[in-house]
């Protein structure tokens, strides 16, 4: 078993690449680095820079391997496809250029969704029309990123969106053929979403191709639920937590990719305000320490 550990951007509150707040982008690879991880994620296209020759030269002189990155657009919306498919385009062409592999599709939040985050039962569906046309835009960038360019595209639950709940989830599996669409598991996600991700993960393993390490507390969570909070005043109310002080079992969570035969990367992601009280690289440093204990070397 190969099991490798990475980390990504969100870990530093980058969220949108245009956001004064943001850490340089070279302050990112330097902590991330010096917090003892070996990969990283790309962050939203345009934080980075895209000329592969400046990244390039930036993730060679610090030893770190770009895993991949994410899509993080507003597939929900059919008025703002030119923005998702340019988003995707860019993200895609920045990822073969320097041999990463996962390409991760996430529904961005959906002010239709956001007052139910955490609350399924009360959550606005898709009629049949608006669904065919959301899964088709889905199976086109995944068809894109697959035989275009050569990478792995996962989807991404996500709270807010339209891909969050797990029947949601089990819908899209069902409606795009898995050798163009696999999963990246959240495991915070999850459990913000309500159903459990080592439960998921059992059922689905022959399609999880790549993970995300999230813990979730859940003292939290029931507050932001039940004040119907938004999803970055929950990151900013430390909603996503260190690993191993929430509640996701990571002992269980290892012990399924182990028994699976899991190759590849597994990405530590603890969504955080970037001017919070935390400290982004003491987190990251605490949570490769403790992934550590239990078995990630």
């Amino acid at each position: 078993m190969t099991i490798r550990i990475g980390n990504a951007p969100c870990s530093w509150g980058v969220e949108f690449a245009g956001d004064p707040r943001n850490p340089t982008w070279q302050r990112v690879l330097d902590e991330c680095r010096a917090a003892g991880y070996g990969g990283i994620e790309l962050g939203p296209i345009g934080f980075m820079p895209e000329d592969p020759a400046v990244l390039g030269a930036a993730l060679s002189e610090r030893g770190l391997t770009l895993i991949g990155g994410v899509v993080f657009r507003p597939f929900h919306d059919a008025a703002k496809w030119d923005e998702v498919k340019d988003a995707a385009v860019r993200t895609c062409r920045s990822l073969q250029a320097h041999g990463a592999h996962h390409l991760v599709l996430i529904d961005s939040i959906s002010p239709r969704r956001a007052p139910t985050a955490g609350r399924p039962q009360e959550a606005e569906q898709m009629d049949k029309a608006e669904w065919v046309g959301f899964a088709g835009r889905f199976r086109d960038i995944a068809r894109m990123g697959s035989e275009d360019y050569g990478l792995t595209v996962s989807i991404h639950p996500h709270a807010a969106g339209f891909i969050d709940f797990e029947p949601e989830v089990e819908r899209l599996l069902a409606d795009i053929d898995p050798a163009l669409l696999k999963i990246c598991l959240d495991t915070g996600h999850s459990h913000y979403a309500g159903f459990d991700p080592v439960a998921f993960m059992a059922r689905h393993m022959d399609r999880i191709a790549y993970v995300h390490f999230k813990d979730i507390d859940p003292a939290v969570r029931a507050d932001v639920v039940t004040r119907r909070t938004g999803f970055y005043e929950a990151c900013g109310q430390g909603i996503f937590c260190n690993l191993g002080k929430g509640i996701t079992d990571f002992h269980a969570v290892r012990k399924l990719l182990i028994d699976a035969g899991y190759q590849g990367w597994c990405t530590v992601e603890q969504d955080c305000d970037p001017e919070g009280a935390t400290s982004p690289v003491a987190d990251a440093r605490a949570n490769r320490d403790y992934l550590s204990s239990i078995g990630f070397n």
